[in-house]
């Protein structure tokens, strides 16, 4: 494995030196997301496999290679799992990808998001050297969090090499829930119920239906059921692995894919397009076919909120054409963004362009 690293550390020593721009691709299942990107592409998948998992600590270390299938199976094999719930988008997703998009499925709003799980992390800046942050306990930062700062940074700022997570147990009952309800009406009961100790999991709400899933103690998952009511889902697993990875006829449908991150308790939001609701109201998905991306913006920052451009449509080129992918953002927190990154990447080598 020293040997690979050693070859990573050329690649990016010969590209600083030339200014040349690099491409970090693990499985190449994210290529999309952001905006579009170009240089010669430094492939991470030789760099694979679990370095550390000890199950009764609750912690797993993996190089930025290894499958997330492959690390998924390991824990199903302890009854444990990555609580975020990553999509994926193809067999080809690596660990590594997972951490720079920093993407979180249906349980995020339950368990928390994938910076909340990132205990530690190597990074190759654009020196070549590698960097250590964090570690493998929760107690384990003084001063800046670095690691945690990589997940969603979409590889701008180098080479993540090697991640430490947090794992949890699977709950011993899941069952999932479906009522009949407006957008307000639906809006109104998550909000509520994320105020009582409710064992609610995941929440999602599109074309009229709210669907709810109970995870716990088998005691728990009971009581919440009869307290609850609503119509039993019998392929309750199938709908929410179809939602995490983003295969339900929503995300397939015409248009482009906005990804709106408002307060939870924000009323229903009136926009052109087709809407589903997910993490007790705080997501909210935008299939819109004319999208007017200042207007899809403006109406998300005035509930305190911001929009991403998350998939174009079939027609449009490259990764976030026209409008940026991303909302943009204050100066002062640009400036801060530039900083770093020419903290980490002085010679702007690493995936040149992908979030601003």
């Amino acid at each position: 494995m020293d040997a690979i690293l050693e070859q990573f550390r050329s690649r990016i020593l010969a590209a600083s030196a030339e200014g040349a721009p690099l491409l970090l691709r693990g499985g190449g299942s994210k290529d999309w997301y952001g905006q579009h990107v170009t240089g010669d592409v430094l492939d991470t998948r030789a760099y694979a496999g679990v370095a550390d998992y000890e199950p009764t600590e609750l912690v797993l270390t993996a190089r930025c290679g290894t499958p997330l299938a492959e690390i998924e199976a390991l824990l199903a094999r302890h009854g444990q799992m990555l609580a975020f719930e990553p999509p994926r988008f193809g067999a080809a997703s690596t660990i590594g990808g997972v951490v720079a998009s920093g993407l979180s499925g249906p349980r995020r709003a339950a368990a928390g998001g994938l910076r909340d799980f990132v205990l530690g992390a190597q990074l190759m800046d654009g020196r070549g050297a590698l960097l250590s942050f964090g570690g493998q306990v929760m107690k384990n930062v003084a001063g800046y969090d670095v690691s945690r700062l990589l997940a969603g940074s979409l590889g701008t700022l180098g080479l993540i090499t090697q991640v430490s997570l947090k794992v949890l147990p699977v709950p011993l009952r899941e069952a999932t829930i479906r009522f009949e309800m407006d957008e307000l009406a639906a809006l109104r009961c998550v909000n509520e119920w994320a105020g009582q100790p409710l064992p609610i999991s995941a929440t999602c709400w599109h074309a009229g239906a709210l669907t709810v899933r109970l995870s716990g103690a088998q005691a728990a998952v009971k009581a919440a059921l009869a307290r609850l009511g609503g119509d039993a889902l019998a392929n309750g697993e199938a709908f929410w692995t179809g939602l995490r990875d983003q295969q339900r006829d929503f995300f397939a449908g015409p248009g482009e894919l906005w990804r709106l991150s408002v307060p939870p308790a924000a009323s229903a939001l009136v926009m052109r397009g087709e809407q589903l609701i997910e993490w007790g109201g705080a997501q909210r998905w935008l299939r819109v076919e004319q999208p007017v991306a200042d207007d899809i913006r403006r109406v998300a920052a005035a509930v305190g909120g911001h929009a991403t451009r998350y998939r174009l449509a079939p027609a449009a080129s490259g990764a976030g054409a026209g409008a940026g992918a991303f909302h943009p953002l204050a100066p002062a927190v640009a400036r801060i963004h530039e900083r770093l990154k020419a903290a980490f990447d002085p010679a702007g080598i690493f995936n040149r362009g992908r979030m601003y």
